[in-house]
């Protein structure tokens, strides 16, 4: 049977195959309560084959690489650049070359900041960016700009939490030296038109950086059919462990941009008189890399692609995603923000007259886990108009009846939190 022939029924009887291979899932909430766990676009839950790749490779291959000629190194070698030529696959990048392991997406977008700085910049450019963006696409821009005067111009949403790319090219100016925008916002769950906008940079010369960390979780992406020059997402959001996370910079700009610290295995020579540095990656990969969570990077690449099927996961949480706008539009006093197609499955909202804070508090006493406050969004929260909200963000794993769980108790939580001698229903 085709997916697009499953029905609803058998989308979810499927979802709820897979949370066997979730062994957190399993346990209960110190309340006694099941746990729900929806703060997915936090960090996602480990599956089984990540838990065993960790496992095994201290069990059976630890050691460090590019080093040893012993077995166990040479071992380690081969099972690390293998996860970065699946990796490169999996984003369609041209080689394996254009993939830097980092520490997370943080320290890729402050390795191209800097590296920018050095070669790109001049007093007075400008860097476009849009108001949906993660401080960590502000942030490091901001550190650039306090060494050289750059100007961070950005790009308004629409009502809906939509990119108008009209708006977007309005904002151009001669001056703009780079386009940073995320693919997907993680406060409002909508889908920037990644494509479009690359295709205006192309007709102006302007490179394009991308933070794909939501984006990536949600669909499978190109670097090469979007067209863009630098992306970068971490690996915990995409079921794989904390500490790695992956940079790609098309191949020209791998050849030109400095290193970004300096260390071991990033060297082809070095004397009292200074350094030759190794071709990219590895001139960006100083000092021992983050061995056994890249290679367990790409074993949860692996098992999204190969065991639960990426047409499975765009079916499912779309449904979830409908369903979640369904139950929370019914709840009294609550406002959904960023409400545009397309979208990953998360969605943030408020109640009125309730700090997202309490109600946190008060939704995880009935076992429910969501993500409360500014979500590193600050100037996204200004745009708004509020100082946070309560996001729901949703993974295959997650079920019909969780949503059901959440309405309910976001009803209570109006009740409870109902001023002295209010009546609601």
């Amino acid at each position: 049977m085709s997916l697009s022939t499953l029905t609803q029924e058998a989308l979810v009887a499927r979802a709820r195959a897979l949370r066997a291979d979730f062994p957190i899932l399993a346990q209960l909430h110190p309340s006694g309560r099941p746990l729900v766990y929806l703060d997915n676009a936090a960090t996602a839950q480990k599956p089984r084959p990540v838990i065993d790749s960790l496992a095994r490779f201290y069990s059976e291959r630890n050691a460090n690489i590019h080093r040893g000629v012993h077995w166990l190194s040479q071992e380690a070698t081969r099972l690390y650049e293998e996860a970065r030529a699946y990796l490169a696959r999996f984003i369609g990048a041209a080689s394996e070359e254009e993939i830097v392991f980092v520490r997370g997406a943080t320290e890729g977008l402050n390795l191209l900041a800097q590296g920018l700085r050095r070669i790109h910049f001049q007093p007075g450019d400008e860097i476009l960016l849009t108001v949906a963006e993660h401080h960590a696409n502000i942030v490091p821009w901001h550190l650039v700009a306090e060494e050289l005067p750059i100007r961070l111009r950005p790009v308004p949403l629409t009502s809906e939490g939509l990119l108008d790319v009209e708006e977007l090219r309005a904002h151009l100016s001669p001056r703009t030296r780079l386009i940073a925008l995320t693919a997907m916002s993680n406060v409002l769950g909508t889908e920037l038109p990644i494509a479009e906008v690359a295709s205006i940079a192309r007709e102006r010369g302007i490179p394009i950086l991308v933070d794909a960390c939501q984006a990536v979780v949600h669909r499978p992406l190109s670097v090469e059919a979007w067209g863009v020059d630098f992306l970068v997402f971490s690996g915990h959001k995409l079921y794989g462990p904390t500490g790695v996370g992956v940079v790609y910079m098309r191949r020209p700009w791998g050849q030109k941009l400095p290193p970004y610290q300096g260390g071991g295995d990033m060297i082809r020579r070095v004397t009292w008189e200074g350094s030759r540095f190794a071709p990219p990656p590895s001139k960006f990969e100083a000092g021992t890399p983050p061995i056994a969570e890249a290679i367990a990077l790409a074993e949860a690449v692996r098992y999204l692609t190969e065991t639960v099927g990426w047409d499975f996961i765009q079916a499912y949480e779309a449904l979830l995603g409908s369903y979640a706008q369904q139950r929370l539009a019914a709840v009294p006093s609550l406002t959904l923000y960023g409400t545009g197609q397309p979208r990953g499955a998360l969605w943030s909202f408020t109640l009125e007259g309730v700090h997202p804070h309490d109600v946190g508090t008060f939704l995880d006493a009935y076992g429910i886990a969501v993500r409360v406050g500014h979500h590193c969004a600050q100037p996204l929260m200004d745009a708004l108009g509020v100082p946070a909200t309560i996001r729901a963000s949703f993974a295959f794993y997650n079920l019909p009846e969780e949503i059901d769980l959440l309405a309910q108790a976001l009803e209570e939580a109006v009740r409870f939190f109902a001023p002295p001698g209010t009546k609601r229903q």
